[in-house]
């Protein structure tokens, strides 16, 4: 039984542990749609540093993929990111995004965007700069 258990948890932690499909270019992705060919920018990598434009597109294993959506706590505690480009093809920007950010003073919102997710740009100078009172995206003042 203990062994059971042990191979359980083994295969639980391997899969908690990809919390991504592929990697291009230094940016993490998921999978969201095979059909549509669409991807999500992933959660889990905080080295992000600088300047980052996330491209429209990303090729892996012979697929060409769309950028559609920035996942819940893609950037989480990235603190050395300075400023990030979306891409137009995004539609919906994920819970805790950009949390924690502190040297984030500039991103690029597509007109796109329908959707930001809660605390999206808390603890971010950005937050702070320009979107204290945002009306076209609530959720990013809570």
């Amino acid at each position: 039984m203990n062994t059971l258990c042990g191979v359980a948890f083994a295969l639980l932690g391997t899969a908690a542990a990809q919390a991504y499909d592929f990697e291009v270019d230094g940016i993490e992705y998921r999978i969201t749609d095979k059909v549509a060919l669409e991807v999500e920018v992933a959660n889990g990598n905080s080295s992000y540093s600088g300047s980052l434009v996330i491209p429209d597109s990303v090729s892996y294993n012979g697929n060409t993929y769309r950028v559609t959506s920035i996942g819940e706590e893609a950037f989480y505690y990235c603190s050395s990111l300075t400023s990030v480009n979306i891409p137009d093809g995004v539609t919906s920007i994920g819970e805790y995004a950009f949390y924690n950010c502190s040297n984030l003073t500039s991103v690029n919102i597509p007109d796109r965007v329908t959707s930001i997710g809660r605390r999206t740009f808390e603890n971010c100078i950005y937050n702070h700069r320009t979107t204290k009172t945002n009306q076209k995206y609530p959720s990013v003042n809570l």
